[in-house]
């Protein structure tokens, strides 16, 4: 037998065991230099014994089996299943194999807990630990709890996650140590990109209007240049799809026909179908003739004309004219 094989000697055998089929699905999620490595150690691989390919899709059944496990209830719990299945020995063989190759992402275990539970344990930390572990929810998660903190402390972690880049390993020690009583603990080794403007647009996108807009307006006075950033981000031109008509109708009524025609010519046929159908025949001819007799345009035009509308959608959304569609935040009264 031979030595301890690599990841991609590994990675080699169980795409011949799998067969060119099967493979070909693998292929598809792979990047062009990884597809390219795999390829050269295919064709380098001569022959593999029964006893090899049985024992590299052993290896990937296991790991696949302890991903599943700490997916449905962390590492403890990973651990506890797989001991049973395996024996105490290889299941922490399986787990240590899987942390130090695959990096399992810090405050896994989190995502199983209920947001206001959470809340209980880090409402009195300092603003910087709680954007920190905000930023590993999900968006939903995370807008039950800012939505929940005190408002003088709710632009303060919008800021603090909008801003965040990269966080070393000893600090995601330290801020799991908090948890770990309660909760538990999971440590990555390696430093990990989280947090920006991203993932806060995404979390108020789903707080309730009253939060996102005491949110921006502390950042305006703050950071207005990231509250800018923010509010353009928070509804894109193709998010007019989650308007009802009567709001399509009435956004339309403050848009110049030549902006529009314009912001029209950049978008899916999805979005020009539903605006043409809240148009007036007359119009909506008129609309397509001018997008078809200005011929190519400058991306830049387009983004413009569609971020006008965008503005104009936000400031009927402001007086209480329209309603934004939101993820569970906002109650429409009837």
């Amino acid at each position: 037998m031979k030595e301890e094989l690599s990841g991609l000697e590994k990675a080699a055998i169980l795409l011949i065991s799998l067969g060119p089929e099967k493979s070909v699905n693998v292929f598809k999620h792979l990047k062009e230099d990884e597809i390219e490595q795999l390829t050269l150690e295919i064709a380098n691989t001569r022959s593999v014994s029964a006893q090899r390919k049985e024992q590299v899709m052993d290896e990937f059944y296991e790991v696949c089996l302890a991903q599943q496990y700490i997916a449905e209830g962390g590492i403890t719990y990973a651990k506890e299943l797989l001991e049973k299945a395996l024996g105490s020995e290889k299941a922490r063989d399986v787990i240590g194999r899987l942390t130090a190759s695959l990096q399992v992402r810090p405050f896994e275990f989190v995502k199983k807990t209920d947001p206001t539970q959470l809340l209980n344990f880090i409402q009195d930390e300092h603003p910087q630990t709680i954007a920190l572990i905000l930023s590993y929810l999900s968006s939903s998660q995370a807008s039950v709890i800012i939505a929940a903190l005190p408002p003088e402390k709710q632009a303060d972690v919008a800021r603090r996650i909008a801003q965040m880049d990269r966080t070393s390993p000893d600090v995601i020690k330290e801020v799991e140590k908090v948890l770990e009583r309660k909760l538990a603990s999971l440590v990555n080794q390696d430093y990990t990109i989280v947090g920006g403007v991203d993932a806060i647009v995404e979390i108020l996108n789903t707080v309730d209007r009253g939060t996102e807009k005491h949110i921006i307006e502390s950042l305006e006075i703050e950071e207005p240049e990231l509250a800018d950033e923010i509010r353009r981000k928070m509804f894109v031109f193709e998010d007019i799809l989650s308007l009802d008509d009567k709001s399509i109708q009435r956004v339309l009524r403050e848009v110049d026909n030549n902006e529009l025609a314009m912001a029209l010519k950049g978008s899916t046929e999805e979005v020009q179908t539903v605006i043409f159908n809240n148009l007036s025949k007359r119009l909506a001819v008129m609309i397509r003739e001018d997008m078809e007799f200005m011929g190519p345009v400058r991306l830049k035009d387009v983004e413009e004309a569609q971020q006008k509308i965008v503005n104009i959608i936000r400031k009927l959304e402001d007086s209480g004219e329209i309603v934004i569609s939101r993820g569970g935040g906002d109650e429409i009264v009837v």
